[in-house]
């Protein structure tokens, strides 16, 4: 296994075991993540949200990953996170699409990819179906995300 899949497979790992402190000592002090939910998070955000979010899980958190590939620059996963949605508390699967690039041998940026409307749909049921495409739903989602981690981050 090269380096940079098994530092990937470490992440997902401590993400699996609900590990916010490994998941963050696997990324460079200058990480850049990415996703549709909170949209661009930089440094020490990119590690109170994944701390945010297993806090928030209660331990009800399911991480399957697989597709692990990297070179000594660049690479991907798939996982999937199994959750109920704390807002609804109705049950999600989200099926993510990971891309990482390297620096120093650890995580730089990492870009989650997953389908929006699929995840409202479960997230929301009927409303999340009827306007969860819309680019005004997904920006409501994105700041309700951001809220969530400032208040995260001010309570600690």
């Amino acid at each position: 296994m090269d380096a940079n899949e098994a530092l990937i497979t470490k992440f997902y790992t401590a993400f699996a075991n609900s590990d916010a402190k490994t998941m963050s000592e696997c990324y460079h002090p200058k990480i850049h993540f990415t996703d549709p939910a909170f949209g661009l998070l930089k440094e020490n955000q990119v590690s109170k949200m994944w701390e945010m979010l297993i806090l928030k899980s209660k331990g009800n958190i399911k991480i399957e990953f697989s597709d692990i590939k990297a070179d000594d620059f660049s690479g991907s996963a798939k996982w999937v996170a199994s959750y109920n949605f704390s807002k609804t508390n109705r049950n999600v699967v989200n099926k993510i699409t990971a891309k990482f690039t390297f620096q120093d041998g650890l995580i730089i940026t990492h870009i989650d990819s997953f389908d929006v409307w699929k995840w409202s749909k479960q997230a929301f049921g009927p409303m999340g179906y009827l306007l969860g495409w819309t680019g005004f739903f997904q920006k409501k989602i994105q700041q309700q995300a951001l809220l969530s981690l400032k208040k995260f981050q001010e309570s600690k």
